[in-house]
């Protein structure tokens, strides 16, 4: 059901940190345009934590008005209450989502049964396919191949964004769960590498920025091209590294505003890139830049 490169894509600002909606079309527009299969509204890198459920049903409508189901649109949703949890998925019924994107709940720290037990309830509330989102940097805990092989056995969850990144982590996955279950990489450094060992595609920070540039690299992994994706990816490898070099979005939000796509906003707690990162963020955004239409070219 999911594959390719999808985007978390950024919410975009205004200084004052108001929504950008102009900004959030020409994103949109952007990714329509450039081989991005699907988006992620309020996902870690759209700011979820500090958007509210109406802001995000703002996004979530005008997406679905500009997408008119060329790409899919995907929901991030999460907490650390399944109580909570489960009566977001209820009220996002009627979005007209593909997929929610479920992360697992942060700070509370749940045993693997714990974890079972919220995405089941979390499944069982929803109306849309469920995707569930490991991300242990962020939320120290880390759903274990096991646990998502039990939870695949559920008839809504379909598929898991892992940004454990490590193919041998790929492998264990693909061995816990059923055929037809999309693992997806949640780590663009090692997302190449992933698809090469089985994976479906990535949920993309990097395609922000470069969306044609991932499609290729995802399009001829997919195709089992070694070499040719090697080579896009390659092309971006500084990227990858240098949009972590300060906490997400905060990099690939200035890289959006170089690129003069959306306005320099960014809530607290966080704060706009420092000086002394900026050069070697707009430095690898056009090493990136000019490297990937190369590697495009030779892959059309």
């Amino acid at each position: 059901m999911f594959s390719g490169s999808l985007v978390a894509i950024v919410t975009p600002m205004l200084e004052d940190g108001a929504l950008d909606l102009e900004g959030w079309e020409r994103l949109l527009d952007l990714h329509l345009h450039s081989g991005t299969t699907g988006v992620v509204v309020g996902g870690s890198t759209g700011e979820s934590v500090v958007l509210t459920d109406a802001e995000q049903d703002t996004l979530l409508t005008h997406a679905r008005r500009r997408i008119a189901g060329r790409m899919q649109l995907i929901a991030g949703v999460g907490g650390s209450s399944t109580a909570v949890v489960v009566e977001r998925v209820r009220a996002l019924a009627g979005a007209g989502l593909d997929a929610l994107l479920v992360v697992t709940p942060a700070y509370n720290r749940p045993t693997q049964e714990g974890l079972y037990r919220h995405f089941a309830a979390i499944a069982a509330a929803a109306s849309a396919p469920v995707l569930l989102y490991n991300v242990p940097s962020r939320t120290a805990v880390d759903l274990l191949p096991a646990t998502v092989g039990r939870l695949a056995e559920l008839p809504r969850v379909v598929g898991i964004k892992e940004a454990v990144g490590d193919a041998g982590r790929v492998r264990e996955l693909l061995g816990a769960v059923p055929a037809g279950f999309d693992v997806l990489s949640g780590d663009d450094a090692t997302a190449c590498a992933a698809v090469l060992a089985g994976a479906r595609g990535v949920i993309s920070v990097t395609a922000n920025v470069v969306p044609a540039a991932l499609s290729a690299v995802m399009s001829a992994a997919l195709r089992g091209e070694r070499e040719l994706a090697a080579q896009i990816d390659g092309s971006l490898a500084s990227l990858h590294r240098e949009l972590s070099l300060e906490s997400n979005p905060i990099p690939v939000k200035w890289a959006l505003t170089e690129m003069k796509m959306i306005k320099p906003g960014i809530r607290l707690p966080l704060t706009w890139l420092s000086a002394g990162a900026q050069p070697r963020v707009r430095a690898a955004l056009r090493s990136a830049q000019a490297a990937a239409t190369v590697s495009q070219v030779r892959s059309a």
